[in-house]
């Protein structure tokens, strides 16, 4: 099995050489396409994102395209709804997944993360100083996403399956600006009995964002000469990779339980993480669900472990925790997700999701 598995790995890193290059040679944002590292379900979340190794439902499209190889029935469709502070952001995601048969399966995803209803006062005041109200124009901060995915089981090694998305991404920032960027991820999974692996590599090829700025909307208002107006822009997105093992346990004849971590690895130089350098940076999460007869579900997950120094000076870690509850019933599942819960315990992000499997 582990010489068979030497090609697909070797595969998936000489795709992602390019992108490694790039990291040292071109001068990339730390956090580019950030709003595509939100996630996406409640289920997702409430186990801190750790899904690399587990997912079995439409969303896999997002989190590891090869998860979609294992639906419970052949039509899965998700909705996610959740608001980010104080409710200011917007974060939706929409998914459908269908078996094609028993051996592949594809999944179309949407998702939007916005602003909405920004006021835009610049021209609240006429040339004769007075305050003009129904000059105030609003607009929205938006950035879209979508994918689609496809996942077949190989022939080469029993219980792997490997998968790939194609995603498009649009971003606009009202009349100001937008922009149209091309990526593509690439993931596999591995199950042996009660033992989950899974690998994704996310940008393999780096995805580049084209960026359109409106001149006639910003000239007269940021810049006095309109020949150092730059009116055009790339920003590149680097690769990263994602290693994820989990187990499941059944006891108690009703009683099940699913224990999962992940190690994110990106390639954009130092952040804050548990393990970082220069070149690459390990961020690790930790999740678990429990479940009875397959019907209520608690879930918990621990994330984002970052050093924070406080207004004396003095630095300490600090981790994420998140915590999750669901329930299902004839095909339809509930789950509902607190995330980002800080140190006063005040949740600051709600997350909602609607899925329903159908044959």
């Amino acid at each position: 099995m582990v010489k068979k598995l030497v090609p697909i790995l070797s595969f998936l890193a000489i795709l992602l050489l390019p992108g490694l290059g790039q990291a040292q040679d071109i001068s990339a944002p730390k956090y580019s396409n950030e709003f595509l590292n939100i996630g996406v379900g409640a289920r997702a979340l409430g186990m801190g994102g750790v899904q690399s190794a587990i997912v079995r439902d439409a969303t896999a499209g997002f989190w590891n395209p090869a998860g979609l190889v294992g639906l419970p029935k052949r039509h899965n469709a998700v909705y996610m709804h959740s608001e980010l502070f104080a409710g200011i952001v917007k974060n939706d995601y929409g998914a459908y997944a269908t078996n094609l048969d028993s051996t592949s399966a594809l999944a179309f995803s949407i998702i939007r993360t916005g602003v909405d209803d920004i006021a835009d006062t610049r021209r609240l005041q006429n040339e004769y100083g007075a305050i003009q109200y129904d000059s105030i124009e609003f607009f929205s901060v938006a950035d879209y996403a979508f994918l689609a995915s496809y996942a077949r089981q190989s022939n080469l090694v029993r219980g792997l399956t490997l998968g790939a998305n194609v995603k498009i991404i649009y971003r606009n920032v009202g009349k100001f600006a937008n922009a149209w960027g091309f990526g593509i991820d690439a993931g596999a999974q591995l199950r042996r009995g009660n033992w989950n692996f899974g690998l994704v590599a996310k940008d393999i090829t780096t995805t580049f964002t084209a960026w359109k700025l409106n001149p006639e909307e910003l000239e007269s208002t940021y810049l006095k000469d309109a020949e150092s107006f730059n009116a055009n822009s790339i920003e590149v997105t680097l690769p990263r990779l994602i290693l994820g093992v989990g187990r499941s346990f059944q006891f108690a004849n009703r009683f099940s339980a699913l224990v999962s971590t992940d190690l994110e690895v990106t390639t954009d130089g130092k952040r804050n993480t548990l393990l970082s350098s220069g070149v690459v940076s390990v961020d690790p999460r930790v999740g678990m669900e429990i479940g009875y007869a397959n019907a209520v579900f608690l879930r918990g997950g621990l994330n984002n472990v970052q050093q924070v120094e406080d207004f004396n000076g003095k630095s300490s870690w600090k981790v994420q925790p998140n915590f999750g509850v669901g329930v299902a019933t004839h095909g339809l599942q509930l789950d509902l997700a607190l995330s980002k819960v800080a140190d006063n315990s005040q949740v600051s992000s709600v997350i909602v999701s609607l899925a329903y499997s159908f044959d």
